[in-house]
């Protein structure tokens, strides 16, 4: 349960964390369950040129990506989706789904997975990232 009434973070203040050494991917935490009570989790998910999700599911999560910066490729069951700055979409729980750059630079997502499904247990069991300057400026939406 959520301890306060309401909830703000600062692009400043953001954690990194990549879930296993060679992934290609990694998270700026906004909310989750472990460190703010919700029963979601929202971030930001950074690829790395050529970056991508491993194959993946969730049994009664909806996950959703809105594309902040950067282009890629979406395929999720037997749907293959371009994805550029504004671009939003919603995974269905049982669908299986990986998400590409595709771009030259990094592509960065606002992720939300509901409810949260492990997902913030996985990501902050991780390893902890340092945001770059470049990060932090693309989450405060500065170019």
């Amino acid at each position: 349960m959520m301890s306060e009434p309401v909830l703000a973070r600062s692009a400043a203040t953001l954690q990194g964390f990549r879930i296993a050494p060679d992934d290609s991917n990694y998270f700026a935490c906004l909310f989750d369950p472990l460190a703010d009570g919700v029963n979601f989790t929202m971030v930001v998910e950074i690829f790395e040129p050529g970056g991508r999700t491993p194959p993946n599911t969730h049994q009664v999560a909806f996950e959703s990506f809105f594309v902040l910066a950067g282009t890629g490729v979406a395929r999720a069951g037997d749907s293959t989706l371009p994805l550029g700055p504004g671009d939003a979409m919603v995974l269905a729980p049982g669908v299986e789904h990986v998400v590409e750059n595709t771009g030259t630079g990094k592509l960065y997502c606002l992720t939300v997975m509901t409810p949260n499904e492990g997902f913030a247990e996985l990501i902050r069991a991780g390893q902890p990232v340092e945001l770059t300057e470049d990060d932090r400026r693309v989450i405060r939406g500065a170019r």
